[in-house]
């Protein structure tokens, strides 16, 4: 078992993470799909339960899923009906692979200090011209929620500059009310950018 808080709590509440109430972030699914080819190849990070790859594939995009957490990995598998790898982003290793890379809810639980070098990861795992969108819960420092998860909680001036930093272009990012698994209001922060 892990000594990590984060991914203690995935693993040890995968099923209920897996089956709570979600709605499906269909209108940014759609904008980042309406971004790419037809049956374009897709990464993503941190599927969680699968629902966002199911809606890919129903679309007839070619999505590779990823999780660190094996626990919940074999909770998608059983939703999505095929493979989920087990990685863990600072592993990842792609040269020019992906028209795009979805990590919706996820890259929020990398520590600030790492996101640069997951953002050059990334970067470099996209074709040229590939799209990359991820999202945030917004904050000014960076801290644990009331279950004790770690979450990097950045502004949004502070993640743009770390993006044109970066190499990235079209640099989009919105802000939006809602709410996450811990009940708790949150203003989310939406990252959509280009290699």
């Amino acid at each position: 078992m892990s000594t990590d808080p984060t991914s203690s709590f995935y693993a040890d509440n995968a099923a209920l993470y897996a089956a709570r109430k979600r709605n499906l972030p269909t209108s940014r699914l759609d904008a980042f799909l309406a971004a790419l080819p037809a049956g374009a190849s897709i990464l993503e990070l941190g599927c969680g339960a699968g629902q966002d790859a199911a809606y890919m594939l129903s679309r007839g995009f070619d999505i590779t899923p990823t999780d660190g957490s094996a626990e919940l990995a074999n909770e998608a598998e059983k939703l999505i009906g095929r493979p989920v790898r087990i990685m863990r982003f600072e592993t990842l290793d792609a040269s020019a692979a992906f028209d795009g890379i979805w990590a919706e809810a996820s890259l929020l639980h990398v520590p600030r200090s790492d996101l640069p070098n997951i953002f050059d990861r990334i970067l470099r795992a996209l074709r040229d011209g590939g799209i990359f969108h991820s999202s945030f819960k917004a904050g000014a420092a960076e801290g644990h929620d009331t279950l004790g998860r770690y979450y990097n909680y950045p502004s949004a001036e502070w993640l743009g500059a770390l993006l044109n930093e970066g190499g990235w272009r079209d640099v989009a990012i919105t802000e939006a009310d809602g709410g996450g698994f811990d009940g708790k209001p949150t203003k989310w922060l939406y990252v959509s950018v280009r290699k």
